[in-house]
């Protein structure tokens, strides 16, 4: 098939190119299907070639040189965006609607045995989960058909039929991909699991379990403060609870829902469970009160499979070889985009981060990483990289609103949910994980150590109850190291300023030490 998209362009689908350039790959099959009335999702990166002989990167654009430039075809640009670009499930099911099987059978009776042509074919009968009219292949050395140069693979399976190695990170039912690029290679190579081992190899065990119980909590609180709600203490410790026995069980719908009920607490929604009708995140119109969704969650009848899908995809991933934090970020951000409860999406969410990274031994010696205290410190990329999923998606969702102001899906959108690049929120969510095991969990053990040595510093001096001791500390933090009069005649009127003095010293010696070092 032969279509005309010969002009150079400045700018592609409102986005500029770093220079004039003939439009190829993903972007060339993109104007082909707009040109047919089939939208889809914009890819974070695009590629063109240039009449300049030179090859570089930006952060939206794959830039090549015009003898990179495909042939004006179909089958040319998809075999470029294969070699080039790696797979787009969404992208790549859409053009086969668009085309039918005809583009599979020319390009195996072109080059039956090419490992672009294999790989088409593969892709075709994977996601239809059909057989087409082709004969097995007998010969020929297998492939990959993700290429991991350029996308992170799953353990590979062979297809004898298609001399294919099937290394998708998941299945047919749920696969969402993740490029390589330089950030994630380079938090991949820190080894991050390892240097939170080393760093705790050393420390008290003592200190060790009463951080992890502190920052139990402080997760827990920190992925309610997320979702704007303070809940009571007890709720919120029941929640750290949880957290804590993540990666223990299996994950299976009725361990979802357990969670949902944990995180729900005692005010039990009228439907507890997965959803039975539509959903949406979003404000209503204060006059019309009409529904302004900021994204729409995947229809009630597609819940069940979509779930199903994650929940194998998860069991593949978690038996595999998949970088941990990836397979983590495939999972929770999965689930949160399916949104599949009513309420409690969000917790369950950032609760399977520890599912999975506990469940695939990255976090050891029962060290708990808060995860949503350092998501809390960078809330708002944290909502710019949902975002940045739900808005091209929105576009793509035809909706009405209903009689109770929620929204009724009026087309087949389940393969929104299934296949999407997941690069950015896996980029997020290692820059979480490194800043919670380079800066959040030393700093806490830090304080609790110093916290120890000060106290014990009062009690060898004065003699008070725990609880008192802790809120001088308490006291003393919160004013630069002085206990201020007000406090003092209030809470401590009973020591002496012979006493104070002592104290205050002690704080300043162990707390202000390595900060004097540094002047």
């Amino acid at each position: 098939m032969n279509h005309d998209f010969s002009d150079q362009v400045s700018s592609f689908h409102g986005r500029s190119t770093p220079e004039r350039g003939f439009v190829v790959g993903y972007a060339y099959l993109i104007a082909l299907l707009k040109k047919n009335k089939i939208n889809v999702p914009l890819p974070d990166r695009l590629a063109i070639t240039t009449a300049k002989h030179q090859r570089y990167d930006t952060e939206a654009w794959q830039v090549l040189s015009i003898r990179h430039r495909p042939e004006n075809t179909t089958r040319s640009h998809l075999i470029f965006a294969l070699k080039y670009e790696g797979i787009d499930l969404y992208i790549i099911k859409k053009l086969f609607e668009y085309t039918g099987e005809s583009i599979v059978l020319e390009m195996i009776k072109e080059a039956p045995t090419s490992k672009y042509a294999r790989k088409v074919w593969f892709l075709y009968e994977w996601l239809y989960q059909v057989r087409l009219d082709i004969p097995d292949l007998t010969r020929s050395s297998y492939v990959d058909v993700v290429d991991s140069k350029l996308q992170y693979a799953g353990n590979a399976i062979n297809s004898s039929r298609h001399r294919i190695r099937n290394n998708l990170p998941g299945t047919q039912a749920f696969c969402p991909m993740i490029r390589k690029t330089k950030t994630l290679q380079a938090y991949i190579a820190k080894n991050l699991s390892q240097a939170i081992d080393t760093d705790l190899s050393g420390r008290d065990k003592d200190l060790i379990r009463r951080t992890a119980a502190f920052l139990l909590l402080k997760d827990s609180k920190a992925s309610f403060a997320i979702e704007g709600e303070s809940p009571p203490s007890l709720r919120a410790k029941n929640w750290g609870r949880a957290i804590g026995q993540a990666g223990r069980k299996p994950l299976t719908i009725s361990e979802l829902e357990r969670l949902q009920d944990i995180v729900i607490g005692l005010k039990k929604l009228k439907n507890m469970g997965l959803r039975t009708t539509e959903g949406f995140i979003g404000e209503h119109d204060r006059d019309t009160f009409s529904p302004l969704p900021e994204h729409i969650s995947a229809k009630c009848e597609d819940v069940r499979p979509l779930i199903e899908g994650l929940l194998e995809a998860n069991s593949i991933l978690q038996d595999s070889d998949y970088d941990p934090v990836l397979a983590a970020a495939t999972i929770s951000f999965g689930f949160v985009f399916i949104h599949p409860f009513s309420d409690g999406n969000g917790r369950i969410h950032r609760y399977l981060m520890h599912h999975l990274l506990a469940r695939m031994d990255y976090i050891k010696r029962g060290m708990i990483f808060p995860v949503s205290a350092a998501i809390l410190q960078r809330i708002d990329e944290y909502q710019s990289v949902l975002e940045s999923h739900s808005s091209p998606r929105l576009d793509l969702i035809r909706w009405e609103s209903t009689p109770d102001h929620n929204v009724k899906v009026l087309n087949d959108t389940i393969d929104l949910y299934r296949y999407f690049d997941l690069t950015a929120q896996a980029e997020f969510l290692y820059t979480c994980i490194s800043d919670t095991i380079e800066t959040i969990i030393p700093q806490e053990l830090d304080y609790l150590d110093k916290h120890d040595r000060v106290s014990q510093a009062i009690t060898s001096r004065v003699s008070l109850p725990n609880t008192r001791v802790d809120l001088l500390i308490k006291l003393l933090d919160q004013n630069s190291g002085v206990l201020s009069r007000n406090k003092r005649l209030k809470e401590f009127s009973h020591l002496s300023d012979a006493d104070i003095r002592f104290i205050e010293s002690s704080f300043h010696t162990v707390f202000n030490a390595d900060r004097d070092d540094l002047i």
